[in-house]
């Protein structure tokens, strides 16, 4: 099974810069494990140092938000995830 992860442009220093990647899994949280095995220095902008993903990305599934639970979202063979970053501040 293989599912496309759209990956945002200022994280593509951590993905030799690949803008597509290929992941395997049944969830969000399995590709996005899958892409932190694949790209280990992603793990740093999509996690915090608990393991919870960062309140700054918004994650979508075929152009769909994936919010609130997004690494419990199931997802099929040919999916796509897309990664963006929310602007965060004050």
């Amino acid at each position: 099974m293989s599912i496309l992860v759209n990956i945002h442009k200022s994280h593509r220093i951590f993905t030799e810069g690949q803008t597509v990647a290929a992941v395997e899994g049944r969830t969000v949280g399995d590709c996005l494990n899958d892409l932190v095995r694949q790209f280990p220095d992603i793990r740093r902008v999509l996690y915090t140092q608990s393991g919870e993903l960062v309140r700054n990305i918004d994650i979508y599934v075929n152009q769909k938000s994936a919010y609130p639970d997004e690494v419990r979202q199931p997802v099929s063979d040919g999916d796509e995830i897309h990664l963006n970053l929310l602007l965060m501040g004050g």
